[in-house]
């Protein structure tokens, strides 16, 4: 029998070697279906993705199916952890392989201390990520820190790239995806398949700016992680032009688990967004680079900048949607 498999598998907290892998694939074993990881599997007439679809592929997320028709759901065997503990878990887990997208923020720090991978922070020169990144990377005592800086004639064509890929072409899509492209040809360049990236960790501690705002922040969780799905689609398949994928900490199901059961109304705490995650954060890093707040990857990049710029300079003042929709039409005649 053979078997392909995008990204990586684990039971029970080990990572499984490619011939566990396919003992675990084998008709009378029912470990598959219990798997945790980040996957996806093809054997014989079979498919099988992670619970939660992180790694795309011919199959619904979290099932198995053979000869076209659903075998089981994939579920993964997890205890109860602190907050912490699993975030601690989930990190090591991804910590054999890759590099880390970090921006400076508390997010990537995190999976960056802890996992002790190379970080990478790109952006144009003299933007606010690559300023921070280098005062993050000192007081979190990272091993190796890379600056990539994006040359800004380099923008326009990689919108192009990412446009043929992405499957919601939006102004802020596209802004993420392009900044995204550079740290996963980074990646590739450097020898590695894998991209530890921060994505998860707003939507499930609430970090985005309306969660100040008045309303139910347990349905505005909800309806965060809900997106997922449609953000995962749009970074792997640029990572995938690199021929890496994206790997997300904050997405396992230990930590997923631990977030929920936390209360809604606790991700904020005196202003102070993602509460909760800063709290772990400032146990693996002194505080201010726990509780400090930064702007999204596509702002302090520099890269949103530079595509308004464009907009203009295209004649497009005030719709960078309609410059965008122009890229499209060059590409698709």
């Amino acid at each position: 029998m053979s078997i392909k498999i995008t990204g990586w598998m684990e039971h029970g907290g080990k990572i499984l070697s490619n011939e566990e892998i396919m003992n675990v694939t084998r008709g009378d074993s029912p470990l598959l279906c219990s798997c945790g990881g980040e996957f996806y599997l093809e054997w014989d007439d079979c498919r099988a993705r992670d619970h939660l679809g992180i790694i795309p592929g011919d199959c619904p997320p979290g099932k198995i199916v053979c000869n076209g028709k659903d075998v089981c759901s994939i579920c993964p065997e997890i205890p109860d952890l602190s907050l912490d503990d699993a975030i601690i878990q989930s990190i090591r887990l991804r910590s054999d392989e890759g590099v880390v997208a970090f921006s400076g923020g508390v997010d990537s720090a995190l999976v960056a201390a802890i996992s002790g991978r190379p970080a990478v922070t790109v952006g144009i020169s003299g933007c606010h990520d690559i300023i921070h990144s280098k005062e993050v990377a000192e007081l979190a005592g990272l091993k190796s820190h890379t600056i990539c800086e994006i040359e800004p004639d380099e923008i326009e064509p990689v919108l192009k790239k990412v446009l043929r890929v992405i499957p919601r072409k939006t102004p802020l899509d596209a802004s993420i995806a392009a900044t995204l492209f550079f740290v996963a040809r980074w990646a590739s360049e450097n020898g590695h398949k894998r991209v530890l990236a921060g994505q998860g960790a707003d939507e499930l501690f609430g970090g985005y700016a309306r969660y100040l705002e008045p309303g139910d922040p347990a349905e505005k969780l909800k309806t965060d992680f809900e997106s997922l799905a449609v953000q995962s689609k749009r970074d792997q398949a640029v990572a995938s032009i690199h021929g890496t994928y994206v790997s997300c900490p904050y997405l396992d199901m230990r930590v997923v688990r631990a977030s929920k059961a936390l209360p809604p109304g606790g991700m904020v705490r005196d202003g102070i967004r993602k509460y909760p995650l800063r709290a772990v954060a400032a146990s693996h890093m002194p505080e201010e680079a726990a509780f400090y707040s930064k702007k999204a990857m596509q702002y302090g990049s520099g890269v949103w900048k530079e595509i308004q710029r464009l907009a203009r300079k295209n004649g497009y003042k005030n719709s960078v949607q309609r410059y965008i929709d122009q890229l499209i039409n060059q590409i698709n005649p």
